[in-house]
C-alpha cells in the first residue's frame, strides 16, 4: 500500500472509530435506557389498569363491606363509644358466663379521620367459658380488633383461669361527601 492511501486509510478509520464511538456512548446507550425505563413505565401503567378493572368489579362487595364498617364502627362521641363497648363486653360475658375483672379503656387519635380505643380486658373463668367470650367477642359485628391474647392458669389444675386481651375498636369521624 502506498503512503498517500495508508494516510487516507487511517483517516478514514480514525473518523469511523471516532462515529462509532459517538453513536455507542451517545445516541444508543441513552436510547437503550430510555427504551428500558419507558418499558417499566408501561408495565406499571399496565399493572395499575388491571387491578383497577379487578376493584371495579369488586365494586358493589366493597361498597358493601365499607357500609357495613361504616355501620358497625363506634360512636365518633367517646363517651357513647366506651357506653357502647362496655354494653357489648359485659353482654359477651354474661353469654358466656365469664367474668370481667378488668377494663381499662383508653383513646388514640391517630388521624383525623378515626379514632382508636385501645382496651386492656381481662376476664376470669376456666376454659370453655372464657373461649365463648373469645368467640363472641371475635364474632360480634362491633368493629374490633384482638391485638393479643394471654391466658393464665389461676390455680395448680388449671380450673381457673385469666384471659388477659389487648382490644382496639375503631370509631370513624363523620366525613363530608364531596
Amino acid at each position: 500500500m502506498k503512503i498517500e492511501n495508508r494516510q487516507q486509510f487511517l483517516v478514514v478509520l480514525t473518523i469511523a472509530v471516532v462515529a462509532l464511538f459517538v453513536a455507542v456512548n451517545f445516541i444508543l446507550e441513552p436510547l437503550g435506557g430510555w427504551w428500558s425505563s419507558r418499558q417499566a413505565q408501561i408495565k406499571a401503567l399496565q399493572k395499575q389498569v388491571s387491578e383497577g378493572q379487578q376493584l371495579s368489579k369488586r365494586e358493589t362487595g366493597v361498597r358493601s363491606r365499607w357500609n357495613w364498617m361504616q355501620v358497625n364502627a363506634l360512636p365518633a362521641n367517646p363517651s357513647q363509644a366506651e357506653q357502647r363497648f362496655l354494653k357489648a363486653l359485659d353482654g359477651w360475658s354474661r353469654e358466656a358466663g365469664a367474668e370481667l375483672t378488668s377494663i381499662m379503656p383508653q383513646w388514640k387519635s391517630d388521624s383525623t379521620n378515626y379514632l382508636t380505643l385501645a382496651c386492656r380486658v381481662e376476664s376470669a373463668g376456666d376454659l370453655a367459658t372464657l373461649s365463648k367470650f373469645l368467640y363472641a367477642l371475635e364474632k360480634g359485628p362491633m368493629a374490633l380488633k384482638v391485638d393479643s391474647v394471654e391466658l393464665t392458669s389461676r390455680d395448680a389444675g388449671g380450673q381457673q383461669m385469666t384471659l388477659s386481651l389487648e382490644i382496639n375498636g375503631l370509631a370513624l369521624m363523620a366525613s363530608d361527601k364531596k
